[in-house]
C-alpha cells in the first residue's frame, strides 16, 4: 500500500502561482545584475562525486548530504553547494583561462537539514565567483555587488554584516582545540549561544586567549569595535583588523552606510573553507541570512589551481518568500483579456488570441461551454475584459 504518494519529502514543497512568480522574479533580477557587471554563466551537474565536498579545506558532514551511488557503485551526492563544483570546473575545463575569471550561476542546491529546522532541503541558489585578481579589489567588487543585490529586493531596512574568518582561525589555534572541540566552538559562536560558549571556554581559563574568544564572539557594531578588538587580539591579528576597517570604510563610501555592521564573531556553519573577509545579508521577513559569502584562497589548490578567490551566494527561495509576504501573495498578475468563442468561431478566437499577444497583451482562452461560464471565470481570476468571438464579429465586455 502506498503511503507517500500525496506528500513531498521533508524539506521540500510544491511551488504554485505567486510563489513561482516571486522565485522567477528574484532570479531575473540577479541575472540582470550579474550580466550587467560582465559575469559569465556556468551550470554544474546536479550530481557530483562525494570527493568534491570532502577534504580539509572543503568539508561537509555526511549528515548534510543527499547520497546515492552511480552505475558503477561509486558514491555521489546531490549538489549541496555551488562554489566547490565551480572550483572543480576552474581546475579542469577552465584551466589556463585568463584571470580574473568572473562567473555566475543559478541552480538548485540540496542539503539535508535537521527536522523542524525551518530550512528548505531543496532551493535555488544564485551567486558569483571571482577567481584571481587583486585581493582587496576583488573583495570590494564582490561586496559592492552583494550590496546592489540587497538593494534590488526593494528592502529599505536590509542589514549587511561583515567579518573575517581569520579571527576564529587564529584564536582556535591559540586555544589548541582538536577537531571535535573546533566544531563545538563553531556551533556555539554561530548560534550566539553565549552560555554554552562560556561553559566551554571555562575549561581553558588558564589560556590567555579564552577570555578574548568569549569577548570577540560578542563584538558586534560599527567601526569602533575594531579598536576594542585590537586590545584583545594578538599582534598577528592587526592586518586583519586594518583590512576589515578599510572594507567597512569603502562600503560606507559607496552608499551603504547605516546598513553595514561588523561582526567579529562571524563563523560559517560547515563550509570551513573561508580564509578572509566573510559577509552576510538579511532582509525583513526572513530570520536567517539570504546572502552569504567571503574569501576562500585555499580551495582551488585542491583542484589543481592554486588561485585566490572570493564570491557569494543568494538563497532565492528565501528572498522570494519574503517578497511574497510583503506583497500579500499577489505577484502573479491576471491576464489582460479572457477570450470565449461562440459555435463556429474556434479558429477565429485562436487567431484573435494570438493577435492580442502579439500586441503585447496577455490573453487566456476560455475552454468553456458558455459565455456566462467564461464571464464568471474571468471575474474569479480578476480579468477585467472578456472578448466574445462569434461568426459575425468580436464583442468586448469590461468586467
Amino acid at each position: 500500500m502506498k503511503k507517500f504518494d500525496l506528500i513531498t519529502p521533508e524539506g521540500t514543497r510544491d511551488l504554485i502561482y505567486g510563489e513561482c512568480a516571486a522565485l522567477r522574479s528574484v532570479g531575473e533580477k540577479l541575472r540582470k545584475i550579474f550580466t550587467g557587471h560582465g559575469y559569465s554563466e556556468v551550470i554544474t551537474p546536479g550530481l557530483e562525486f562525494f570527493d568534491v565536498f570532502n577534504s580539509k579545506t572543503r568539508h561537509y558532514s555526511q549528515q548534510e548530504l543527499y547520497k546515492l551511488t552511480d552505475g558503477k557503485g561509486r558514491l555521489v551526492v546531490m549538489r549541496p553547494d555551488s562554489t566547490l563544483p565551480i572550483a572543480r570546473l576552474v581546475g579542469t575545463r577552465l584551466s589556463g583561462s585568463a584571470l580574473p575569471l568572473k562567473l555566475f550561476y543559478n541552480q538548485t542546491i540540496y542539503r539535508a537539514n535537521p527536522k523542524e529546522s525551518g530550512r528548505d532541503d531543496e532551493f535555488f541558489q544564485s551567486g558569483i565567483e571571482i577567481i584571481g585578481g587583486d585581493t582587496m579589489k576583488a573583495d570590494m567588487e564582490a561586496l559592492s555587488i552583494a550590496a546592489e543585490v540587497m538593494e534590488s529586493f526593494e528592502e529599505d531596512d536590509y542589514r549587511f554584516e561583515i567579518g573575517d574568518s581569520g579571527f576564529f582561525t587564529l584564536l582556535s589555534a591559540k586555544l589548541g582545540l582538536d577537531e571535535h572541540e573546533l566544531d563545538e566552538l563553531r556551533e556555539y559562536m554561530l548560534g550566539k549561544n553565549y552560555p554554552a560558549l562560556d561553559g566551554m571556554l571555562a575549561k581553558y581559563s588558564d589560556n590567555a586567549y579564552a577570555a578574548a574568544t568569549g569577548r570577540l564572539a560578542r563584538l558586534f557594531g560599527g567601526r569602533e569595535i575594531l579598536g576594542e578588538a585590537e586590545k584583545l587580539l594578538p599582534e598577528e591579528a592587526r592586518p586583519m583588523l586594518e583590512r576589515l576597517g578599510t572594507v567597512y570604510d569603502n562600503l560606507c563610501a559607496i552608499g551603504t552606510g547605516g546598513k553595514v555592521t561588523v561582526d567579529l564573531g562571524m563563523v560559517s556553519k560547515s563550509q570551513d573553507y573561508y580564509t578572509g573577509i566573510v559577509f552576510k545579508g538579511y532582509i525583513h521577513g526572513y530570520g536567517m541570512p539570504v546572502l552569504s559569502g567571503g574569501r576562500y584562497d585555499k580551495v582551488l589548490a585542491d583542484f589543481g589551481a592554486d588561485i585566490p578567490a572570493t564570491g557569494f551566494a543568494v538563497n532565492e527561495n528565501a528572498v522570494a518568500n519574503a517578497l511574497l509576504k510583503r506583497s500579500g501573495g499577489m505577484l502573479t498578475p491576471a491576464p489582460d483579456v479572457m477570450i470565449y468563442s461562440e459555435a463556429g468561431s474556434l479558429t477565429d478566437a485562436i487567431k484573435h488570441c494570438r493577435s492580442l499577444i502579439a500586441d503585447g497583451l496577455t490573453a487566456e482562452y476560455a475552454d468553456l461551454s458558455s459565455a456566462e461560464e467564461a464571464r464568471k471565470l474571468a471575474v474569479t481570476r480578476g480579468i477585467k475584459r472578456l472578448d466574445i468571438v462569434a461568426p459575425d464579429g468580436i464583442t468586448s465586455e469590461e468586467l
